[in-house]
């Protein structure tokens, strides 16, 4: 390294760049956004916890992607709504690393959360009489702790490479959190090694998943056609298509954050793409999964019913 190349103990997160009247819309906009997420997955995640009918397989895999979605959108968005409001955008670098490692980390554990949704959900309309035996607690527990650490160790591999490069500028990054791809660009050493990795998992993560889900469903469509009756069938579709929509927003949007050529305008892209996993995804997953769901309704009237005063 030359003499002359200084490191980076701090950056600046440009965020949107707009006027500052939109700013102020923006902050509104994502605020209800951010506390939607919260209040949403919150309760959920309460309702599995105090409701014992909710203690099954599905709502158990449920109550892990409330607390992903939850933690996902508090890693990114607080500082994103800080930094619409105030003149100092500027992050510390060991903060804005770990925020990349998180990022990261629940990022990994949503998507293989979902492929044990979308395995739960085969079995249960696939297999129906054999539910209990191939899903029993153990099977799931295996299955949320294994997606939990092998999520977090794959980010620790990113952090690792991450923390092998030297660090001297430009200090500023044209994003509204420490994404990773916008994080390399700091690095003054040759970051070939980071992108293949970036690259392989995404294929094992982001395609690997995704087509155990179109899997799953393929299966359980074809299981739903045999219905016969029209409300079970309506229903059923119901459900699955609503599913459908949220992984493949998900999946479909970071796979063209990550794999797909880049534009020409690459950091606006991610920036709009960041939002849809970052705030509108984990605020859709409750509407999508649960709170249109019968079970959810009844185990939320008998929760406000036993808080009434006699």
């Amino acid at each position: 390294m030359g003499s002359n190349k200084t490191w980076i103990t701090e950056v600046t997160l440009l965020g949107f760049q707009v006027y500052p009247e939109l700013e102020f819309f923006l902050f509104g906009l994502f605020c209800i956004f951010y506390t939607l997420t919260l209040l949403g997955n919150g309760v959920i995640s309460g309702l599995i916890c105090l409701d014992s009918r909710l203690h099954t397989p599905m709502y158990f895999f449920l109550s892990h992607l409330a607390i992903v979605d939850m933690s996902y959108a508090s890693n990114n968005v607080p500082k994103m709504l800080a930094n619409l409001v105030t003149q100092r955008r500027t992050i510390s670098f060991v903060p804005c690393i770990m925020q990349t490692f998180l990022y990261l980390a629940f990022a990994h554990t949503e998507c293989l959360i979902l492929v044990a949704m979308s395995y739960d959900r085969f079995v249960a309309i696939c297999h129906p009489l054999h539910y209990t035996v191939i899903m029993s607690w153990r099977v799931c527990t295996v299955l949320a702790i294994t997606s939990w650490v092998f999520s977090f160790l794959l980010a620790l591999v990113h952090l690792i490479l991450i923390l092998r490069l030297p660090f001297c500028g430009p200090h500023e990054i044209n994003h509204f959190f420490c994404e990773i791809l916008s994080v390399l660009k700091l690095a003054c050493a040759d970051t070939w090694l980071n992108q293949v990795v970036i690259f392989a998992a995404c294929v094992f993560i982001l395609l690997g998943p995704l087509c155990l889900v179109l899997v799953s469903y393929s299966r359980i469509l074809f299981a739903i056609l045999r219905i016969q009756s029209g409300e079970g069938r309506r229903k059923a579709f119901s459900t699955c298509s609503s599913h459908l929509c949220v992984v493949g927003l998900y999946f479909g949007s970071a796979i063209v954050m990550y794999m797909a050529p880049k534009s020409r305008h690459p950091e606006e892209q991610q920036k709009i793409l960041s939002l849809f996993y970052s705030l509108f995804n984990p605020m859709l997953n409750p509407l999508v999964y649960s709170l249109r769901n019968t079970d959810v309704k009844g185990a939320l009237r008998r929760v406000l019913y036993k808080q009434r005063p006699m």
